[in-house]
């Protein structure tokens, strides 16, 4: 229903003050939380009103008046009540938006929607004059349906304020964002200003809902593609805001000041004592005619009206803390961090995590092969205790790989690579370590073992027993040359160990691109030819081996291997039958979903910056979804199944034909393998230094242009350079944990990745389509650059990161150097203290909600 009609002339205002501050005598809590939106709105450069000039005496008369209004309104607890009503606002300073009329038309439809403890009616009106009526009581929720310009005089919009301190529901549409211009607290409930230049046109576009658990998105399509006129904002609100749905900036034309990938066009946030719901859209008529629309609009109703619970805090960065647990070493030692290389809570709360063998700057290096020494390290296995937060030395490991930086025949990537224990460790105290022994090395073939072993660690000392040793797997590498030694483990629902180990290949020797070169080699082994390694059914190196270790320190193979190892092709004895994926160069890091047995991985790409039409694609740094055995495709093919360039003897420099990504052979004569071997699929995360997911037109092959003046980056919110892929975990929400620290079930189910080389790599949680997606795109990614820190100050070298049975994040940052450790070598743990869904179960308007959610 209206409450008056639809055009009316202008109500005479009192004399505007631009630029009034919401700070006032309010209850202590409640004053801190609104100073400490204001100065993030601030700090983000959201309120860009003019400055007073006694800014203090301004502060102190507003909040004299929005005191009155409280007492005026008699506002003493949530407004609303059961049978919940719902103010649809809709004045404006000129002519009436065309979307008044269908929007107060959706609104009313909605409120009949759904159960009946859902329900709400609807009244509608343009008369400012309401927020300074007692009626404004009886509201559970305040619709700004348009709002243009300059709508409410001083004491209206303290009543506004004093509504939503005493606990009511704001929700803004489209046009509401332009509302108050002058307003800081205003500016605040939205959370963004438009861009005064922002399209005007109606263009069709993608709207990620990355919420999968709002009202407002979670019934709605996680790539939901819909017509409307897209805001640009004048400052980004991501990370101050919680971000429900953000549109695809590159799905439309969105002129200038887009803002890049990260454009969020609905959001919610607790505010100032109430809840703030606000979306961009709904800029159109024909927009409330729509299903999904009003959909959306429904679950923010129900939000902002105290029908329905939600968490609008998990998106603010403000709400989660990063601590240093670690001391920087003391001089000469390692007695807090080696060279930070894995990191694996425990279940009862200790984190366990590696140094790789290279000491600080101060140890010594030695590198010549006639020295007994050569390359020897100390692989350390730290603990830290969250009891007494502290740390303690569990053992230590004398490995190859500690020579240094440099050139690639001089430096070396092998030591004390991953670590995991055993899913039974709180009764058996097993852990596994993947390391290579300097005791294994062959000086003169410049050979190596590799080794994943079991120790067990004692429960009295907390020391790893050295001669408990059970060495499960070992397998031959090759150590004349640098690099790719991989090291990640992860455990699946099932008790199998995925292991990733590297190609163990050189990045020279091919201009950047395929390491398919198979001159180069010491006593009769190359070490520039992952056709050798990776491409090789017959050989660990390059892979993600799976199996299952037995109590009496053996293995099996599970079923579903990409081999058995008894295949009879090509006469037989040309598979390893521990290999789940093929085709991989570098995974440094794995992780398992143990809620589905998903693998997910990434690995480190060549070094070629620009793509070649004559070799292939530049270097693309990659993660996948893995949801059963198969070839990743390197040395062959790269992304989405882009082809390099075959070479092989007598001339390596003389490119031949383009690999066939569906029927690869291996014709390498460094190959013992078959030559017929599985077809690449595709990846469903690639990025180069020109940017994220680089494609290209294709020939009647197949074959990409590789032209960068026809590339395409499908995966806008990567950027290239200097690039590293970290794997990150899959979150799982516990219900039942209740520490301290825990990240919100907002998390639940997204994908963490993130890259090491720089703290301006981007990190992001993802959405992945359900089931098997080999090459599917991410349907959502969101930055976590505001949440797990980055820069000089935060973890800027993200080496590896996984939840703790506390569900709180922690983080290794390997620190600023290489092959060796420094003062910014930590570990670190993000934890979440933004508290509960809101609104409070006590404070849900349906007495049936309040007990649900008592229960």
């Amino acid at each position: 229903m209206r409450l008056t009609p639809h055009h009316r002339p202008s109500l005479p205002r009192g004399p505007r003050t631009p630029g009034r501050n919401p700070t006032r005598r309010r209850p202590a809590a409640r004053r801190r939380r609104t100073a400490a939106l204001l100065t993030g709105a601030l700090a983000a450069g959201l309120l860009g009103a003019p400055a007073f000039a006694d800014p203090g005496h301004d502060r102190a008369e507003r909040a004299a008046l929005v005191e009155r209004m409280a007492e005026k309104l008699e506002l003493s607890g949530p407004p609303g009540g059961e049978d919940a009503k719902v103010l649809v606002f809709h004045g404006a300073t000129g002519e009436e938006s065309p979307t008044v009329n269908p929007g107060i038309a959706a609104i009313e439809k909605i409120g009949q929607q759904g159960p009946a403890g859902e329900h709400f009616t609807v009244q509608a009106t343009d008369n400012p004059a309401v927020f300074t009526k007692p009626r404004l009581n009886t509201f559970n929720a305040v619709v700004f349906l348009t709002g243009d310009g300059d709508v409410l005089d001083p004491e209206q919009e303290a009543g506004l304020e004093a509504y939503m301190e005493a606990g009511g529901g704001f929700l803004g549409i489209h046009d509401a964002a332009r509302a108050e211009p002058y307003s800081e607290w205003f500016t605040g409930l939205i959370g963004a200003r438009p861009d005064p230049k922002s399209p005007a046109d109606v263009q069709r576009a993608v709207v990620e809902t990355g919420d999968r658990q709002h009202p407002a998105t979670k019934d709605l399509p996680v790539e939901w593609k819909r017509p409307d006129t897209w805001f640009n904002w004048q400052k980004n609100p991501s990370g101050s805001v919680h971000t429900v749905a953000r549109v695809r900036t590159n799905s439309y034309r969105p002129g200038e000041n887009a803002g890049g990938w990260d454009h969020p066009v609905s959001w919610c946030r607790d505010y100032d004592g109430g809840r703030s719901f606000y979306t961009a859209m709904g800029g159109t008529a024909s927009s409330y005619a729509e299903a999904d629309f009003r959909t959306h609009l429904r679950g923010a109703l129900l939000w902002t009206s105290r029908l329905a619970r939600a968490d609008c805090q998990a998106g603010i960065s403000a709400n989660y803390t990063a601590e240093r647990l670690t001391r920087p070493n003391q001089p000469g030692t390692s007695d807090q961090i080696g060279e930070p290389h894995g990191v694996v809570p425990a279940p009862d709360g200790r984190v366990f995590y590696i140094g790789r063998g290279g000491g600080d700057a101060s140890a010594p290096v030695v590198t010549d092969w006639n020295d007994p020494d050569v390359g020897k390290g100390t692989g350390q296995v730290h603990i830290w205790d969250p009891e007494t937060k502290k740390v303690s030395l569990a053992g230590e490991l004398t490995v190859f790989g500690n020579k240094g930086g440099g050139d690639e025949l001089v430096k070396n990537e092998e030591g004390l690579l991953g670590i995991e224990l055993d899913p039974d460790f709180a009764r058996n105290g097993w852990v596994y370590l993947h390391w290579t022994p300097h005791s294994t090395i062959d000086r003169d073939a410049h050979m190596a073992e590799r080794r994943v072993s079991r120790f067990t660690l004692d429960p009295e000392t907390d020391k790893l027993a050295m001669d408990s040793e059970k060495v499960l797997l070992k397998w031959p590498v090759q150590i004349h040359s640098c690099c790719h030694a991989g090291g990640g483990m992860a455990w699946d629902s099932k008790d199998n160990l995925y292991i990733a180990t590297g190609d163990n290949n050189s990045s020279q020797f091919t201009d950047g691109y395929s390491g398919n070169n198979p001159e180069p080699s010491f006593k009769g082994i190359s070490f520039a030819d992952a056709r050798r390694t990776a491409g090789n059914t017959n050989n660990l190196n390059g892979k993600i081996l799976r199996i299952h270790p037995e109590d009496d320190g053996t293995y099996t193979l599970p079923e579903g291997n990409l081999f058995t190892g008894e295949e009879p092709d090509e006469g037989g004895g040309k598979t390893r039958g521990e290999i789940y994926v093929m085709g991989v160069r570098n995974p440094a890091r794995i992780a398992v979903d143990k809620e589905t047995d998903t693998l997910y991985a990434g690995w480190v790409g060549p070094d070629a910056t620009e793509p070649s039409s004559t070799w292939g694609p530049a270097k693309y740094d990659t993660f996948a979804k893995i949801t059963e055995a198969g070839n990743q495709g390197w040395p062959f093919c790269m992304g989405n199944n882009q082809p390099y360039r075959d070479r092989n003897l007598p001339d390596p420099d003389k490119p031949l034909g383009w690999y066939d990504c569906d029927n690869l052979k291996n014709e390498s004569p460094n190959n013992d393998g078959l030559v017929n071997i599985p077809p690449a699929r595709p990846n469903n995360i690639w990025y180069s230094p020109q940017g994220g997911g680089p494609d290209f037109p294709r020939d009647e092959n197949g074959v990409p242009s590789y032209a960068l003046d026809e590339q395409e980056l499908t995966l806008p919110w990567l950027k290239g350079g200097g690039q590293a892929a970290m794997n990150g975990p899959v979150y799982r929400f516990d219900e039942d944990g209740d520490a301290p620290g825990k990240w919100p079930s907002y998390w639940d189910g997204k994908w963490f990745v993130g890259d090491l080389y720089d703290g301006e790599q981007p990190r992001h949680a993802l959405l992945m389509p359900k089931g098997d997606t080999a090459g599917a795109l991410p349907v959502h990614a969101e930055s976590l650059d505001g949440i797990v820190p980055v820069g000089e100050g935060g973890i800027r070298n993200l080496m590896d990161w996984k939840f703790g049975p506390d569900g709180a994040l922690y983080v290794l940052d390997y620190g600023r150097g290489f092959f060796t450790s420094d003062d910014k070598s930590a570990l670190w743990r993000v934890t979440y203290d933004g508290g509960e869904p809101t609104p409070a179960a006590d404070d849900l308007a349906d007495p049936a909600l309040r007990k649900g959610a008592a229960r």
